[in-house]
Formats: C-alpha cells, sequence, structure tokens
C-alpha cells in the first residue's frame, strides 16, 4: 500500500500521509512518494486547490521517522533533513491554494508541513509543536523560519526553546490555525474553503497567491512591484473579460482559467 495517497475530485487534490501505524511520519520512501505527487500537482492545471491531511485519527504527522533517523550516520541526517525541508519548500511553491487538515498531532517535521501550507484546519483533539531541542537538534525544515514569520519572533522562540507542545485552541489564539472545528467536521471544513476558493477565477488565485508568498518578506517597494508584475499576468486574461461581462449581465462568472 502507498505511504502517500492522491485523490483528486474534480478540480481538488487530497494527498494522505498513510502511515497510520507510525503516526504518518516521514522515511525516505514517503517523503520520495511525496515528492512526486507535488511535482506531478504543480504541473496539473485541472487541481485548483490542495489538501493534505493524515490517515486515522491520531496524527496529521509526527514529523521524521526516528527509528530509520537513528540507522543513519552524520551526512545520511543531513541529507535527510535535506530531502524533507526541499520536499515541504515544493508544496509551499505550489501555485495552487493548499489547505491542511490537521486531525491529531503536528509534531516537529508534521507541523512544519502544516506551516508550509496556506490555511491550517484542526480537529480541537489536535497538539503540536516543534519539539526537536528535546532531542537534541532544531528544526530544519523550516520551522524556525515559518513559525517566526507567522507568530513574531518571542511567541516562536518561546514555543521553539521550551519543546512546548500546545493544543488546537491555544494554536488558534496564536494564528497558527485558521480554524478548529469537531473531528466529523474536519474535511469538510477543508473542501468548503477549497471550494470558496475555486469558485474565483483561477488565474487570480495563482497570482494572487504569488504576490502575497513573495512580497511577504521584502521591503514595501519591492512588494508592491511583485503585486504589479503579478496584476500584468491578469490583465489579458479571457478571465477578466468574462467576469466584467458578468457583471454587465447580471450573472455568476463561467471561469476557465485562460
Amino acid at each position: 500500500m502507498s505511504k502517500v495517497q492522491l485523490i483528486i475530485d474534480d478540480s481538488l487534490a487530497i494527498i494522505t500521509i498513510n502511515r497510520p501505524n507510525q503516526l504518518n511520519c516521514f522515511d525516505s520512501d514517503s517523503l520520495g512518494q511525496l515528492k512526486e505527487i507535488v511535482e506531478g500537482l504543480k504541473l496539473d492545471k485541472e487541481v485548483r486547490a490542495v489538501i493534505i491531511t493524515g490517515a486515522g485519527e491520531k496524527a496529521f504527522s509526527a514529523g521524521a521517522d526516528l527509528k530509520e533517523r537513528s540507522t543513519l550516520d552524520e551526512k545520511g541526517v543531513l541529507k535527510n533533513v535535506r530531502m524533507i525541508r526541499d520536499v515541504f519548500t515544493l508544496i509551499e511553491e505550489l501555485p495552487q491554494p493548499t489547505i491542511a487538515a490537521i486531525n491529531g498531532y503536528a509534531l516537529g517535521g508534521g507541523l512544519e508541513l502544516a506551516l508550509v501550507c496556506d490555511f491550517r484546519i484542526a480537529v480541537k483533539e489536535a497538539v503540536v509543536g516543534l519539539t526537536e531541542v528535546s532531542w537534541g537538534i532544531i528544526p530544519g525544515a523550516g520551522g524556525t523560519q515559518r513559525l517566526t514569520r507567522l507568530i513574531g519572533t518571542s511567541k516562536a522562540k518561546e514555543l521553539i526553546l521550551t519543546a512546548r507542545k500546545i493544543d488546537a485552541f491555544q494554536a488558534y489564539e496564536l494564528g497558527i490555525f485558521n480554524k478548529v472545528v469537531e473531528r466529523k467536521e474536519l474535511m469538510n471544513a477543508a473542501i468548503e474553503l477549497a471550494q470558496e476558493i475555486t469558485r474565483n477565477a483561477p488565474l487570480a488565485v495563482i497570482q494572487a497567491k504569488y504576490a502575497i508568498n513573495h512580497g511577504a518578506n521584502v521591503d514595501i517597494k519591492t512588494a508592491l512591484a511583485i503585486e504589479t508584475k503579478a496584476y500584468e499576468v491578469i490583465i489579458p486574461t479571457k478571465d477578466r473579460t468574462e467576469a466584467l461581462k458578468a457583471f454587465k449581465e447580471k450573472r455568476p462568472p463561467n471561469f476557465k482559467g485562460v
């Protein structure tokens, strides 16, 4: 059975980390499968949103597979960490909006995976944390950088340097989660958010995400230039013309992604 499963339903892709007996930890095989899936989705213009979740009810992902990690020498550990980081960066760079549907523990690399997604919806039983310093290491797949950008330097230091685990409502209050729901509502909530986004013009959504991601950590002058270039890409599209025509005709627009 595949360690990472992909289902595409119409314009929505759902990726499931499928190692529930290992708390959906990442070993080399699962990372390789995840990379292949993400690379395929990046080129799939029919897919307009991506949901990532974990199998079972215990964990979204508890991070790296420490059983495998313990068999690696220093070079092997570094290679493994770089692979995790690179795969997560591929997810972050997907043109489609991404939603982490967090069904349980999201610890270490599991939280780092959630942080590369655009949105995070979690069950109320979820527990999250970047606990690496308690294992004698640091978050090495982007956690020190992405958590800091999301919740601020002081709060990120507090969570990372204490290796603290927090519950779903604390994570929501800090701005890590967009929404906390009952377990039975998790996938519906993620799908509803995806559908709310995908009702809009696909190319506009892609360019808006691009402008936000690339403008967030540069000076305002550079950020505005990025926004302008993203806007210029949209001007000649048929979807922009269709939106104006639909407004004039008082009907919903029929976007084609062109």
